[in-house]
């Protein structure tokens, strides 16, 4: 399950995306916070952890705030959710990056829990590391047209 952590992580990148912050035109924490709705403290937090993994940046100061520190298209969803909360296996014995040996298996190649978590981690990667934040942003811009339409049935 997707962390409120991660889900807020999101809406922060989606939000900056959306309103095309820069290093020019950065965004006050108060005005995404206010606009999002996310909890202050919580985002605050949340910004350090993307900032510090590349995402975004900060311009201090009077007209200071966050930006994207890269093109949408290189901001990885599979990224997103590894830096803020870590791998995306199930269980430990599949990780790739926080792997621990099964105690409960005698041959952890004849494991079938494992060999299936292996796959759905192999495939949620694969999913998760082929969407982006723009493809994210596309589906808002695409939700948002819609909203707007009226069909006579």
């Amino acid at each position: 399950m997707l962390s409120k952590k991660t889900y807020y992580a999101l809406k922060a990148l989606i939000y900056l995306g959306k309103a095309k912050a820069n290093i020019q035109n950065p965004m006050l924490i108060k005005t995404l916070v206010e606009n999002t709705g996310l909890p202050k403290k919580f985002t605050e937090a949340i910004l350090v952890d993307l900032k510090q993994a590349g995402m975004i940046n900060s311009k201090m100061g009077k007209g200071g705030g966050y930006y994207l520190a890269k093109p949408s298209q290189d901001i990885i969803i599979g990224t997103v959710i590894r830096t803020i909360d870590g791998p995306l296996a199930l269980i430990s014995c599949v990780s790739k990056t926080a792997y621990e040996d099964c105690s409960h298996c005698k041959n952890k190649n004849a494991c079938s829990i494992r060999l299936i978590f292996q796959e759905i981690r192999d495939k949620t990667a694969e999913l998760l590391d082929s969407t982006t934040l723009k493809s994210m942003l596309d589906h808002e811009e695409t939700l948002e047209r819609l909203k707007g339409l009226h069909y006579d049935i």
